[in-house]
């Protein structure tokens, strides 16, 4: 079974999270941590990685936060993976195989495979992803749990 970072599916969960959340005012990461349980020290960086490629705008203030760059039907799950996918591979990854087999036959099925994985995440928009946060889950995962009773 193919995993993802959990970097990855952080930067994932975070994304949607404020697709999903961010009306009229931006999310606070301190939201997303309690909404999501992603821990604060990967979220910080998730967001400033989202930030700096053009996903995410960072808002600044006492009522600040982060709200998407870019409308949700024009962001894919792909782009989200490609962010911290080439964040990782920035950071100095070693080659993995060190055999010829391994290089010359095992390391490029892996890269066919990874190849297909983001062509299927590319057919996925944080709209659709939207939707179906609003289909299958609970109320906890938006703020609609605020009480505006007087």
């Amino acid at each position: 079974m193919l995993h993802l970072p959990k970097k990855m599916l952080y930067a994932l969960e975070a994304v949607v999270d404020i697709a999903f959340n961010a009306r009229p005012d931006p999310v606070q990461s301190k939201e997303i941590t309690q909404r999501q349980g992603i821990p604060q020290r990967y979220l910080e960086q998730v967001m400033q990685q989202l930030v700096h490629a053009g996903i995410l705008k960072g808002v600044r203030g006492p009522r600040g936060g982060y709200r998407l760059a870019r409308e949700r039907r024009r962001i894919t799950a792909g782009d989200i993976v490609r962010v911290i996918g080439a964040a990782d591979e920035a950071e100095g990854h070693e080659q993995i195989f060190s055999s010829e087999i391994g290089q010359k036959v095992v390391g490029p099925l892996w890269v066919e495979a990874q190849a297909a994985m983001l062509k299927q995440l590319d057919m996925v928009t944080l709209e659709e992803l939207c939707r179906r946060a609003d289909a299958d889950c609970t109320a906890e995962v938006s703020k609609s749990n605020n009480d505006f009773n007087i």
